[in-house]
């Protein structure tokens, strides 16, 4: 399988333990700076872009397995043995499958509010509204944001998205290939077939209260040895609405026992 060279930040010092960041669909190394500037002060923490997001190269295949093995070649060119590797939703996905397929390369694993299986939801009407904002023609990003009001009326949501618009040589361009995202969409809501396949070490999920992402039974087949906890009055993008709690799981966790 080819693999893409991913773009990165990285935070702390470079003796310390390797805690690898992977973010979720549409969304960037960037979403992560503040969990990572505060992990850092345990972990040497890498913030990755996965292929087809923020910096990374772009291509036309976007699945997990293409996802993972793109983790992989990350960590050996990075000469790295075992990692903490943690993910939210769609980077959750990419742990999740690493995990099951090459449980060697992970220390700690910890997954953020999504499990294992396939999501009932569509995706066209997302990028049909990114396509509907007229890129060539706009001068600031609040007349792009106007432009998905309709399409997208929660605007924490429409300024996440917009995070992907990219102003270039004095133009304002989608950093991301709305074609590739839409023939893939249907890959980022699955998850492979992984009948046969265990992970056999402990791993922490961590749930936003309000969200309805964790299926504890599909968990349960894949990683037997799971733990799950929760974040009250938070939603799907946990990390952003209660940064301290959260990195406190995740540090508690790192931390603990085998």
């Amino acid at each position: 399988m080819t693999t893409l060279e991913l773009a990165y930040e990285s935070y702390g010092e470079p003796g310390d333990t390797p805690l690898l960041l992977i973010h979720g669909f549409m969304a960037s190394s960037r979403n992560w700076r503040t969990v990572a500037k505060q992990l850092a002060r345990r972990y040497h923490v890498y913030v990755l872009d996965m292929r087809n997001h923020g910096a990374s190269p772009h291509a036309t295949l976007l699945d997990y397995p293409s996802m993972a093995a793109d983790l992989a070649a990350f960590i050996d060119n990075l000469g790295l043995d075992r990692v903490h590797l943690l993910g939210h939703s769609m980077g959750g996905k990419v742990a999740m499958w690493l995990a099951l397929n090459q449980p060697q390369r992970i220390d700690r694993l910890i997954v953020a509010d999504i499990a294992p299986v396939g999501y009932q939801h569509n995706f066209d009407a997302l990028i049909d509204a990114l396509r509907a904002v007229p890129v060539d023609s706009i001068v600031n990003r609040k007349q792009a944001e106007e432009a998905l009001a309709d399409g997208i009326p929660d605007l924490a949501y429409r300024q996440f998205l917009l995070q992907n618009l990219l102003l270039k040589d004095g133009r304002y361009q989608w950093r991301i290939d709305l074609d590739i995202i839409r023939d893939n969409a249907h890959h980022i809501v699955g998850f492979p077939d992984a009948e046969g396949r265990a992970y056999s070490r402990p791993v922490l999920f961590i749930g936003g209260g309000k969200s309805r992402y964790l299926d504890r039974a599909a968990i349960g087949r894949l990683f037997p040895l799971a733990s799950v906890s929760e974040i009250p009055d938070t939603g799907h993008w946990l990390y952003v609405e209660a940064p301290q709690a959260f990195c406190g799981l995740v540090d508690d966790w790192l931390a603990g026992p085998d």
